[in-house]
């Protein structure tokens, strides 16, 4: 058959995302690489810690998702052809969610049987499955659910492109990705385009992460006799494939949740691969710029199995084999000023005998590595990657629209071939602004529409506060979140105590308690954030509510101020006192103020308390448990497994 490209949609099971938090990412989520020493050599250029972030901002959370799942219709565009056939999830981030191998009837990804959200990118929601194309900063990205771009192009000889593309906000640069399948093609063709178009470095990170399944008796190959892992809170290198008594390949012998980043040689060519005890199995490759690979398990303990069930209903259990630009995910790389890094990776299946699958890693490696190189799969490679140059830069016919926020740059001629839309409401107000110096003032009770003040325009801002904003408590309060996030205390304290001079609201409270807390300000922080919580009563929306609730009740819990949080608890709706996350904070806090044999009776009711957002590498649901069973059963008890995420 020709090779085709559709849109359609398909029957899914989904949880229900929720609206993303009325309030700005100030605090963050726990990111592990922001907290590690690392014990290398001089050689090892990992660019340590470089491009760290400490929050999202000027995204902000999802955290409002539930748990609870409903058949729907989610749109995806699908690439085939005779070989194979690739399943695209446009409304969640471009992820790939299917690929099968047409020959075998075999899918070589792992893909979930349900959409279930979970606490662990950058701006919490997370779903497992499928490949994610993570860009930007550290961690999985903040677009993992969110729609992109979507449009369609052609190569010369005629086959159809699917592109995909969006505007990633943090690094401020426009990415595009390219999918096609030729007539007789057995692997997919994934061509990716970064753009800086700007004057400055920026930190740059991008990791393809592959969900595979974990194999009964399955390996990984890759070419590299060294790796890069964590633990005790250091980065350190490793011989592989045997750490600690452990063929590693082997994945199912890991014991605890881990990453593995292979060290490939330079002139090595650039694979990672996981095939089953019979050799079959999903290979990717790249072009030499996406140079790094890495084995993440989540280990094969109770706290392990936990988390596996947690994140599906009857898919089973998944790795994830990663492909990205740097050696590591402890750092980003830096990205030079007017800048197009562009590559290509591609994805199909992988037939080895039984017996070559049985090779120790090292011949397995090396036979591997001597069939892609003996192909001329390297070379091949970077010559289509030159030679779909132009299409790469050329237009295509938009077939869906993403978000406004790359319509309000100014595009570069790397990037004018790229479509991006205002869709109207906020951010047309906002553009306004950018053009005329106004900006409307809104009700105090309703969300902030957007966060778009950052270094390049908060100059700007700052001087329509003498004149046409001098009486805006909403000019006021975007100056003081900006500031407040880049850390100029002094400023921001003025901006947001001036916002609240002309009118009281709870928007400017949440960025004051956030800007005490980060000064050890403890008790005003308490009142800042129970007075802005007080307010927030009024809020119309549940979900803005509950949004805030959340924030305030874990700046409540991280400054240990459990008498507030129980007095506050208290005096709730009961809609807002049965969400799992507010119900962990009063238990805690009964806790914490001796009410052990009260806070027991809520943990373990209706069959034990789920904690619906709970972050990965956060043990807080197991460690309350057992503190409460030590002092009420005066010895210690097993870990029930409902409570045990602890998979490190």
């Amino acid at each position: 058959m020709r090779p085709e490209l559709l849109f359609e949609t398909k029957k899914m099971r989904v949880a229900g995302l929720g609206k993303e938090s009325c309030l700005p990412d100030l605090l963050g989520e726990k990111i592990l690489q922001n907290e590690l020493v690392f014990r290398l050599d001089e050689e090892d250029e990992l660019y340590e810690g470089y491009g760290r972030r400490k929050n999202a901002y000027p995204y902000r959370q999802y955290n409002c998702y539930t748990r609870k799942l409903e058949e729907r219709d989610v749109a995806v565009a699908v690439l085939e052809n005779d070989c194979l056939r690739a399943v695209f999830l446009p409304e969640y981030g471009g992820r790939l969610w299917e690929l099968w191998d047409k020959e075998r009837n075999r899918n070589l990804l792992y893909t979930n049987d349900v959409l279930q959200f979970s606490n662990l990118a950058v701006r919490n929601a997370w779903f497992s499955g499928g490949v994610e194309w993570n860009i930007g900063v550290i961690g999985h990205t903040p677009l993992t659910t969110e729609p992109l771009y979507v449009a369609q192009t052609a190569l010369e000889s005629g086959e159809p492109v699917l592109r995909m593309y969006e505007y990633e906000r943090i690094r401020k640069v426009p990415y595009q990705m390219d999918f096609w399948l030729g007539e007789k093609d057995r692997f997919l063709n994934c061509r990716m385009r970064i753009v800086n178009e700007s004057s400055q470095v920026v930190p740059m990170y991008w990791w393809s992460n592959m969900a595979v399944p974990e194999y009964e008796g399955g390996r990984v190959i890759v070419p590299a006799d060294k790796a890069f892992t964590y633990a005790d809170g250091a980065v350190y290198k490793v011989d592989i494939p045997v750490v600690d008594g452990v063929d590693v390949t082997e994945y199912q012998n890991i014991p605890r949740s881990v990453d593995y980043f292979f060290d490939i040689p330079e002139e090595a060519p650039k694979y990672v691969a996981n095939v089953d005890r019979e050799g079959s199995g999903l290979l990717q490759m790249s072009s030499k710029r996406l140079r790094s690979r890495k084995l993440f398990s989540w280990g094969n303990q109770d706290g392990s199995d936990r988390w596996q069930e947690f994140l599906t209903d009857k898919a089973g259990r998944y790795i994830e084999i990663q492909a990205g630009l740097g050696k590591t995910q402890y750092g980003c790389l830096p990205m030079a000023p007017h800048t197009a890094w562009e590559w290509l990776e591609q994805y199909g299946p992988l037939h080895l005998t039984e017996e070559e699958r049985a090779l120790p890693h090292a011949s397995r490696s090396a036979l591997l590595t001597a069939a892609v190189q003996e192909a001329g799969e390297p070379a091949r490679m970077e010559q289509i990657l030159a030679d779909t140059k132009a299409m790469a830069k050329s237009s295509a016919r938009l077939i869906s629209g993403g978000s406004g926020y790359g319509a309000l740059r100014r595009q570069g001629k790397w990037t004018e071939h790229l479509a991006f839309q205002i869709p109207g409401g906020p951010l047309e107000t906002w553009q306004k602004f950018f053009e005329t110096g106004v900006l409307p003032v809104p009700d105090v009770m309703q969300r902030p529409d957007e966060f778009l003040i950052d270094g390049d325009n908060i100059g700007f801002l700052e001087d329509t506060l003498a004149d046409s904003n001098k009486e805006n408590w909403y000019a006021f309060y975007q100056a003081g979140v900006w500031l407040t996030q880049d850390e100029q205390a002094g400023k921001a304290r003025k901006m947001l105590e001036t916002s609240l001079e002309l009118a009281e609201n709870p928007w400017a409270y949440h960025a004051l308690a956030c800007l005490s807390l980060r000064e050890d300000r403890q008790k005003e922080a308490e009142e800042k954030i129970l007075r802005g919580m007080e307010l927030a009563f009024g809020l119309a929306e549940w979900a803005d509510r509950l949004s805030y609730m959340k924030e305030g009740f874990k700046m409540l819990y991280m400054m240990e101020a459990s008498e507030k949080i129980c007095r506050f608890y208290e005096k709730m709706e009961e809609q807002l006192k049965e969400e799992s996350r507010l119900k962990f904070y009063y238990i805690s806090a009964l806790h914490r103020l001796g009410q052990d044999r009260e806070a027991l009776r809520l943990l373990e009711e209706k069959g034990g308390l789920l904690l619906e957002d709970i972050r990965e590498g956060e043990d807080s649901i197991g460690e309350l448990w057992q503190s409460l069973h030590r002092n009420e059963a005066d010895g210690e008890k097993k870990l029930p497994h409902q409570y045990n995420f602890s998979a490190s």
